[in-house]
């Protein structure tokens, strides 16, 4: 990613002009921990979504994929504790009842209220708590409300993922807030993922939805905790020009571009961080392809092997795992031109292992984050991926996780 010109700035979600938020616990978990939140621009707001390209597809996601097709959302309606998915033709009023009610207590039109659900399938919604929840939320939705809004979509994540950052363009300063959640059930192609962005800047949707779905490609879907991809994925992108509109060419679009693109891969690394059972951040760079298609195979491949996030964990530096993962991943490269480094260590040179020293190795995977860096020697092209390591909390996790 290019440098940005920008400075990170406090209140998330919330932080662009005309957005406001709210969180609580409305009765979904029995916890009692914040469950549904509530996000909303004052003004409808221009906007673009990507969704997850599983089959099997929760019915928020449904209905959020009909709402979208104008182009306008003027409110995110968002739960944890229950994916609602799987639940057939009952699921779906459910999800568009929660659409309704969020647009009557705000006086929106329905289709532009976007729906997001998480938490286990199979279970029905707890509409009664549901719609009680709605209807307090809309009284408590302020500028500073993102990051209960933040906390409320979390579910098997141990901490609240949230950024904003402003930044300087075609004569005009604009903001882009944004929040996430996601643990477990994370792989390219989307993952067990909400990730909700907001901008005050003046964007047209057919913008928003080519710059999104470019942002996504290089963070979320390089993203790989477990290479599960769920029902229930979705990103929205919310834009309502309170900051006026850019004039979307040459350095303007480029700064929004590379903004957003900032906002997104920090998110995604947070959500890899934090990854169910987690104690290391890996961050695997491929680069000298010959495609950009084989570098980001490689990258997501090698981020993504069970053999490499065991490796990791164990901070054993079994490079060889790197290199296994590297060729079954489906690029086609010249395994004779790879270099490997782990740290700064190189631990392969023309696809031979060189005599590298462990401790060297074992010092560098003792940390928090671990960098593999393969070079492949065959073009220009340049991918990251980032992944976790795999513990034995994330099996004690998943074991326990419906119960």
């Amino acid at each position: 990613m290019q440098e940005v010109n920008l400075k990170v700035i406090k209140g998330g979600i919330t932080a662009p002009r005309g957005f406001k938020a709210a969180g609580m616990h409305s009765g979904i978990k029995a916890s009692g921990k914040k469950d549904l939140a509530l996000i909303y621009s004052i003004v409808p707001a221009n906007a673009a979504a990507v969704f997850t390209k599983n089959m099997v597809k929760a019915a928020p996601i449904l209905v959020s994929m009909d709402h979208i097709r104008g182009g306008k959302a003027q409110a995110i309606i968002a739960n944890s504790g229950c994916a609602n998915a799987c639940t057939g033709i009952d699921g779906l009023a459910d999800a568009r009842t929660m659409a309704q009610a969020t647009a009557s207590v705000l006086n929106v039109r329905e289709n532009h209220v976007l729906v997001a659900s998480t938490g286990t399938i199979g279970p029905r919604m707890p509409m009664k708590n549901v719609l009680n929840g709605i209807r307090t939320l809309s009284k408590r939705i302020s500028s500073d409300g993102g990051i209960d809004a933040a906390d409320a979509i979390l579910t098997t994540d141990t901490r609240k993922k949230e950024i904003a950052v402003q930044v300087k363009a075609g004569g005009k300063t604009f903001t882009i807030g944004g929040i996430a959640k996601g643990s477990g059930m994370i792989a390219p192609n989307m993952a067990t993922m909400f990730a909700f962005i907001t901008t005050d800047a003046g964007i047209p949707a057919f913008k928003l939805r080519a710059y999104l779905k470019e942002a996504v490609e290089r963070s979320f879907n390089m993203t790989v905790v477990d290479r599960d991809t769920s029902t229930n994925d979705c990103v929205f992108l919310l834009a309502n020009g309170e900051a006026g509109s850019l004039m979307l060419f040459g350095s303007a679009e480029k700064e929004f571009k590379q903004a957003l693109e900032y906002v997104l891969i920090y998110l995604a690394k947070e959500i890899a961080r934090d990854g169910e059972g987690a104690t290391k951040l890996i961050e695997v760079k491929a680069s000298g392809a010959d495609s950009i298609s084989n570098a980001r195979a490689i990258a997501r491949t090698v981020a993504g092997s069970n053999l490499v996030k065991s490796a990791i964990f164990g901070e054993d530096p079994n490079f060889g795992r790197i290199m296994a993962a590297a060729g079954y991943s489906g690029a086609q490269f010249d395994p004779e031109n790879v270099n490997v480094f782990i740290g700064s260590t190189q631990v392969v040179k023309g696809g031979k292992a060189t005599a590298f020293s462990n401790n060297n190795v074992r010092k560098h995977l003792k940390g928090k984050e671990v960098l593999i860096n393969i070079m492949l020697g065959q073009g220009v092209q340049m991918a990251t991926a980032w992944g976790c390591d795999l513990t034995y909390d994330y099996v004690k996790i998943n074991a326990k996780y419906h119960t």
